[in-house]
């Protein structure tokens, strides 16, 4: 399992120069933090953003690992998304994102 800062640091590398996504997107990993991406820049700081996502820290492992289905997680309730259209229109370059965590 990894640290709030481990997760911070994978998701830098993963976005690089800039994310791709054109919005700001913010992990709330509940108790553990936040991690919240604008453009190329990856903090902990807990702003506003265009998409919210609510989930585990561990869930968020194993999505980045491909061992959670993003759908199967929305579905059971281990994912809150605070705007679905949103999600739905970024889930192309949410997923390339996810795949770089690993």
């Amino acid at each position: 399992m990894a640290t709030l800062q481990e997760l911070t640091d994978r998701m830098k590398t993963a976005v690089g120069a800039d994310s791709g996504l054109g919005k700001t997107l913010k992990f709330n990993l509940k108790q553990d933090g936040v991690i919240f991406i604008d453009g190329g820049s990856v903090s902990n700081e807990d702003k506003p953003a265009d998409l919210t996502i609510t989930i585990s820290k561990d869930d968020l492992e194993a999505l980045g690992a491909g061992k959670l289905d993003a759908m199967s997680a929305v579905m059971g309730g281990r994912m809150q998304l605070s705007d679905m259209g949103l999600a739905m229109a970024l889930q192309g370059k949410m997923t390339a994102l996810f795949s770089k965590l690993t």
